[in-house]
């Protein structure tokens, strides 16, 4: 029993090196610069611990009961050392000062929507970067890959040097998108869409996954990623081009449903717009796309929006205009409409918008009460 206690012991080490061999020693230049940022913040934060670990063990053993010089160190008037609070104040001031700076430049450096710059290895600028869609699903990922009209499940390749430009989303529930060896995860999320830039710089076959649980089938959601040179990932999109399935709607309609530990699966293209159409919720027939209810909504707004211009400039105090700048509305008494404007009076220009007269609209007031005169309300 204690010799298999000290195997599994043993063994820990080595299996902790493997599963952070590809975030340790990445094969993409912005898995590099993330993992450079990971060790100098390390590195940085050992500056305060390292120092305070040792003091502890050493005010530990200089002041213990058992230390028979203590007595002769000890000095009960001890009040201040300008030398110490020196010490105490710098150090973490310069840390936190060089933490910020750090994370300043690396936030926007590496933010996963900026498009990889000259700055990352392999990457050549002005040059198509590879696009890939990427569909989270139950239990399973759909890679698309529209400039070759073809798609894949739970398998991901890109050529080497080539930026990749990952636009994410998901069907139904919240995931995240992880591929240690490219970059950082990323969230997908149904009716939305995220992006991911990265680029792949040495060949080999690396370990992709889902990073955030979402359900009973999260621990099967893993796929491998490879890293081909131009020749093989030609070959390889062939495969998936000639595999003899099509990625109808139909055949998205089954991969909707729910399944575990899907095996690889290759498709040729056969809608270009399917993953516009799952972004947007409108795979079925008979639904309507979201951005074309926004588009609709955003044109019903403008042409809602009144073309008059006012009759009068504004008070310099900001009077007769509400919070958002726009003209207020008259105070009203409950259970009255405004004043019908005079026939009589002149239009504003030639493009105001012509007045109402009382004939065109009869005043909305009881019988028994008097019609509102101009005194009663302020005029527009």
């Amino acid at each position: 029993m204690i010799r298999r206690r000290h195997s599994i012991i043993l063994a820990l080490p080595i299996a902790l090196a493997g599963c952070a061999s590809e975030v340790l020693a990445p094969s993409g230049d912005v898995a590099v610069k993330l993992r450079d940022v990971l060790g100098i913040t390390t590195a940085l934060i050992l500056v305060i611990v390292l120092p305070v670990m040792a003091a502890i063990v050493w005010f530990s053993l200089r002041y213990s009961k058992k230390n028979r010089d203590s007595e002769a160190h000890y000095d009960p008037k001890f009040s201040h050392s300008t030398q110490l609070e020196l010490l105490i104040w710098t150090a973490p001031l310069l840390i936190i000062t060089w933490l910020g700076a750090l994370t300043w430049v690396s936030t926007h450096k590496l933010d996963p929507y900026r498009p990889l710059d000259a700055e990352t290895a392999g990457v050549t600028v002005g040059a198509e970067p590879l696009v890939v869609q990427v569909v989270s699903m139950d239990w399973k990922w759909l890679f698309i890959y529209p400039q070759y009209g073809v798609a894949t499940v739970n398998e991901l390749a890109a050529p080497l040097d080539r930026q990749i430009r990952f636009e994410l989303t998901s069907t139904e529930v919240m995931n995240a998108f992880y591929v240690p060896t490219l970059a950082g995860m990323i969230y997908t999320m149904p009716g939305m869409q995220t992006q991911l830039h990265a680029v792949i710089n040495k060949p080999g076959q690396y370990r992709g996954m889902s990073s955030h649980y979402s359900g009973a089938g999260f621990s099967g959601m893993n796929f491998p990623f490879y890293g081909l040179d131009q020749a093989g990932f030609d070959s390889w999109i062939e495969k998936a081009r000639n595999s003899g399935q099509v990625l109808t709607r139909d055949a998205y309609q089954a991969l909707l449903k729910p399944s575990e530990n899907v095996p690889p699966a290759y498709y040729a293209l056969g809608d270009q717009s399917l993953y516009h159409d799952i972004l947007n919720r409108c795979v079925n027939a008979g639904q309507v796309c979201m951005d074309q209810m926004m588009n609709h909504g955003a044109q019903q707004a403008a042409a809602a929006k009144p073309t008059a211009e006012p009759a009068a400039e504004p008070a310099a105090n900001g009077a007769g205009q509400d919070h958002t700048g726009h003209a207020a509305m008259p105070d009203m008494a409950p259970g009255a409409m405004p004043a019908a404007e005079s026939a009589a009076e002149p239009a504003a220009g030639p493009t105001a918008t012509p007045t109402m007269t009382s004939a065109a609209m009869p005043a909305m007031t009881p019988p028994d009460a008097q019609t509102p005169t101009h005194a009663d309300h302020p005029a527009n």
